[in-house]
């Protein structure tokens, strides 16, 4: 039995004063898949994920995100941005970070309760990061903040989880120990995430898309050469462990 669809993108195409940044993009993800998006900078990787969250709204094309609009639908989607800039002196606890998670659902002007306090807590303790949860954010490492923006998206307790290349600047070890708690969740909700590490991806999702304004996406893991040259702009040659060394064809 077949999946449900949760994100439909249909010929969604987005233009930055007259420059087209998203072309004709068609697009499934389905509520057990764990997607990884690749290309270069500036292809509109961010762009598509912000489409999909209803903070861009496209030239045209239609976008349905669990049967209704992105805005109506935000709130069953958890998102990790790729930069999260603050001030590291702001005397802001690991706990209350987490618990902003809950603001979508609490909505302004109401108490935190002892739901959201279970629902923190649990968060914390599946990326690992529950004894810090009194610890001010700013003194962690750059690992251990991701890991906290990862329980802040999980407490939103979303269908649907997001993150915009959640491991730059994160050291390989904790690259590792980050994507094997994304590992645990695919059970538990969709994936999708935007990442420039091909290598490592493939480890852990199931389905791989490339984007460079335009998605070349065959609903697997699979990368074909002519699909990466396509995105990249460049010729390349697929190596696998084991093989000689192959010399990439001239530019």
């Amino acid at each position: 039995m077949s999946s449900e669809e949760i994100v439909s993108l249909k010929d969604v195409w987005v233009h930055y004063e007259g420059i087209a940044v998203l072309e004709g993009i068609d697009l499934s993800i389905y509520q057990d898949d764990f997607l990884a998006i690749i290309g270069p900078n500036g292809g509109g990787k961010t762009t598509l994920l912000k489409v999909v969250l209803g903070l861009v709204r496209p030239s045209r094309g239609k976008v349905r995100i669990f049967g209704s609009s992105p805005e109506k639908a935000r709130k069953s989607i958890g998102y990790v941005p790729q930069y999260y800039n603050f001030d590291p002196d702001f005397p802001i606890s690991v706990r209350d970070v987490v618990l902003m998670g809950r603001y979508g659902r609490r909505g302004p002007f109401r108490n935190y309760d002892e739901e959201d306090e279970e629902v923190t807590w649990k968060a914390l303790e599946v990326v690992g990061m529950l004894d810090y949860r009194d610890r001010q954010i700013g003194k962690l490492s750059r690992g251990q903040q991701q890991r906290v923006l990862l329980a802040r998206a999980l407490a939103t307790e979303p269908k649907l989880l997001l993150l915009d290349e959640p491991t730059t600047s994160i050291d390989v070890p904790m690259q590792t120990e980050f994507y094997e708690v994304l590992g645990s969740l695919k059970q538990k909700m969709a994936i999708v995430m935007v990442s420039h590490d091909i290598s490592v991806v493939s480890v852990y999702v199931d389905k791989i898309a490339c984007l460079n304004r335009k998605l070349f996406y065959h609903d697997s893991k699979e990368i074909r050469a002519e699909d990466l040259e396509a995105v990249y702009c460049c010729p390349v040659e697929m190596i696998a462990h084991g093989v000689p060394h192959r010399v990439l064809r001239g530019h």
